[in-house]
């Protein structure tokens, strides 16, 4: 057992077919790691059955916690509340996935041991293998050059969601960016470079989404599709220049 207490956060948005199998995982593979072991699930106002699913759910998995936003806000601004929920429990590590179950929880179990082992500020998760269109793989890369300038050394996979955080160097982070930022975790990684965190970098394995949707619905489509979808662009254009005003533009926060 390496720790007292940790924590593990996630946002979720209509994830009831992959989700409960994913959080048994995470349950298993992290137990032995902490006397105390929290998992605290931000519901984005899903439109299937994610919230009754993971209420019974907790009925029977110790320490979820499922709580539902006021509104449907987007992956950033849950992200966020997720972050701001496990700080409020004083654990000694707070660790970050998506709900969508895109690792192993052996791999989550290998980044907190390298927290610990390492005594980082926080360690990133840079995933392999990834499956995801090739827009996207794009995307990542043209913002990983851009991020990349900006803190003056390469930061690998700069949008990872797999991320463990001390509490003290999170709180700061949060302090950085608006509770309703598109892209918290790129902004994370360039302060986290410009402010001199100890940063550890773990090759993780990248799989597919859990449940029968492929791309989930976060951007329109039931399908993989061949170009860019509308919202996808959209998104893109607006995370542009969010990323502009908060952290690249001068004088900007971090």
């Amino acid at each position: 057992m390496d720790l007292d207490h940790l924590a593990v956060v996630m946002p979720a948005y209509n994830e009831a077919e992959g989700l409960p199998e994913f959080l048994r995982e995470l349950h298993a593979a992290l137990s032995p790691s902490a006397g105390r072991l929290d998992l605290v699930v931000v519901d984005d106002r899903s439109t299937d059955a994610t919230v009754p699913v993971l209420r019974e759910l907790a009925d029977d998995l110790p320490g979820l916690t499922v709580i539902e936003a006021e509104a449907n806000r987007g992956h950033g601004p849950t992200a966020l509340a997720a972050y701001r929920a496990g700080l409020a429990l004083r654990p000694d590590l707070i660790v970050h996935v998506d709900g969508d179950g895109q690792f192993h929880g052996i791999d989550l179990a290998r980044a907190v041991r390298a927290a610990v082992a390492t005594r980082a500020d926080v360690v990133h998760g840079v995933r392999r293998g990834r499956e995801d269109p090739w827009f996207r793989r794009v995307l990542t890369g043209i913002v990983g050059v851009v991020v990349g300038f900006a803190a003056g050394r390469r930061v690998p996979d700069v949008n990872t969601p797999l991320r463990v955080y001390r509490p003290g160097p999170l709180a700061e982070l949060l302090e950085l960016v608006p509770e309703n930022a598109l892209v918290p975790h790129v902004h994370f990684s360039l302060a986290e470079a410009r402010r001199g965190f100890r940063v550890r970098y773990l090759e993780v394995a990248s799989l597919p989404r859990r449940g029968s949707n492929p791309t989930g619905t976060m951007w329109g489509v039931d399908r993989p599709p061949l170009l860019p979808p509308q919202r996808l662009r959209r998104f893109a254009l607006e995370a542009a220049a969010e990323l502009w005003r908060v952290s690249l533009r001068p004088r900007a926060a971090g």
